[in-house]
């Protein structure tokens, strides 16, 4: 089934099954697809059609769904983009994709498309009846997704409608998803995460989505209470933050069959906190914008294994590779990917997507290792290394060692400049609420578990590690931080 013409497809299995809800409405499947009809007449009398981009600039809203629907009824493409970002960033993205309209909040700048138009046109019913699917070519440009921007300006992965088929498919095998299966959505609908994980592969599973506004972690257990999801997919900032609740917050989490982890890799000690404390399994996998989202999981069903990113995927070959581009067995090396999810490229960059992809291969620019078992298990980010006076040092193993005290609920370690080794690490820390660890405590713990060489130079303990619009540690930030203090 082509994911364009899914809200008719649910529509005609189970016309009143409930479909989509955010904080403010709830629709069911017959409902939903009236409303896509509806902003897909509107769209078209805004001048979209096949392969045009639509650019959608929306806080978390069920109508960023009912938009990328529509788009795709039109045989258009969808671009999400950040609310948060500047005009002068916005405007980059939107001039980039090429985008035909923007849809968005009337206040807000840029918009040219007031998203409360979608509901319909004032010719009436015949205006929406008038627009059939134009179902897009498995080959067609189905979501641009803009990269964060860490290491220059944001570039827009192309997924087509076959990555992100594959993708779906993959994950509704992995989770187990079935029409009883309910997500709660809680990180944001502009990173390839959100839309594919929790929400395109719960409604392909027949089951639905609930889209939760701005994640709180004060409330987001009284959510829970209330909507009772089956799963969500979230960010390792997030579980830190709702580990390190107050202990007299108990809530009721029985609905919840699992809990996903991606972007960045979970610490251990945070895994086993989260599940002893909630009675919630949690599934870490691994992958990035351009794989469409995953390409490793630890197994529902089957062994999971705290301090890996799973197996790989069905349909995906995984593998390490040396800087000479040799495929390695025992690894370390850098994790490179093949399989139907692999993007197409990057949007106008020719030479960064033919630097990104050699010879059917995506380099992801980690560093990975297999354990005995097969599971990958994440070194560190090539450019995180840290070479001081000639030893690579990877950031990683120090945080990981960091996170075993039991006061930490956040670590980060990153490499300042030094005159004369080069580079030395210099790490940053958050406690748990009440904990209390000074930094000669921080740092005698790593002068026990770790080479002299290892041990960071210096330890900044603060309230909060800052974070990017996806929710991973924000490391350029913190690098700026090392320099202008140290």
């Amino acid at each position: 089934m082509h994911l364009a013409v899914l809200p008719e497809e649910r529509a005609g299995r189970d016309p009143h099954g409930p479909c989509l809800a955010d904080d403010l409405i709830g629709l069911d499947n017959t409902t939903f697809a009236a409303r896509v009809r509806a902003a897909a007449a509107v769209l078209r009398v805004h001048g979209v059609s096949r392969g045009d981009v639509v650019a959608v600039r929306l806080p978390n809203r069920i109508e960023l769904v009912i938009t990328l629907f529509a788009a795709w009824r039109l045989g258009a493409a969808l671009t999400p983009v950040n609310p948060a970002l500047t005009v002068g960033e916005a405007c980059h993205q939107i001039e980039d994709a090429g985008a035909r309209v923007v849809v968005g909040e009337a206040d807000a700048e840029l918009v040219t498309l007031d998203v409360e138009d979608l509901a319909g046109l004032p010719d009436g019913p015949a205006a929406v009846d008038d627009v059939p699917p134009d179902r897009p070519d498995d080959s067609a440009l189905a979501l641009l997704i803009y990269t964060s921007g860490t290491t220059g300006r944001p570039k827009g992965v192309m997924l087509d409608h076959d990555n992100v088929r594959a993708m779906t498919e993959t994950i509704v095998a992995a989770l187990g998803l079935g029409p009883r299966d309910h997500s709660l959505l809680v990180l944001p609908l502009f990173h390839v995460n959100g839309i594919v994980v929790s929400v395109l592969s719960a409604l392909r599973a027949g089951g639905r989505a609930s889209i939760a506004g701005r994640f709180r972690a004060n409330t987001f257990f009284e959510t829970v209470e209330r909507v009772r999801p089956t799963y969500f997919s979230a960010v390792p900032a997030i579980y830190a933050l709702l580990a390190g609740l107050p202990a007299e917050v108990r809530p009721d989490a029985s609905s919840l069959r699992l809990a996903v982890c991606g972007a960045a890799p979970m610490p251990v000690q945070l895994i086993a906190r989260f599940e002893e404390r909630y009675g919630v399994p949690v599934v870490e996998g691994y992958g990035l914008s351009e794989g469409t989202c995953a390409t490793t999981i630890n197994p529902v069903a089957g062994r999971r294994k705290p301090g890996t990113v799973g197996l790989p995927l069905p349909g995906q070959r995984v593998a390490l590779m040396d800087p000479q581009g040799h495929i390695v067995t025992d690894g370390p090396g850098e994790v490179v990917v093949q399989g139907p999810n692999v993007m197409r490229g990057y949007l106008n960059r020719p030479e960064e997507t033919a630097a990104t992809i050699v010879d059917g291969w995506l380099h992801t620019g980690d560093v990975g290792r297999f354990d005995d078992d097969g599971h990958l298990v994440l070194v560190d980010r090539i450019k995180d290394m840290i070479i001081r006076g000639g030893e690579n040092l990877y950031p990683k193993e120090i945080e990981n060692v960091l996170h075993a005290h039991p006061a930490v609920l956040e670590a980060a370690v990153v490499g300042a400049p030094d005159a004369v080794l080069g580079e030395v690490p210099v790490a940053f820390v958050a406690l748990y609420p009440g904990a209390h660890a000074t930094v000669e405590d921080l740092l005698a713990h790593c002068r026990e578990r770790l080479a002299k060489i290892k041990v960071p130079t210096r330890i900044d303990v603060g309230d909060a590690l800052p974070k990017n619009p996806v929710g991973k540690i924000d490391k350029p930030a913190l690098r700026r931080a090392s320099t202008s203090t140290g």
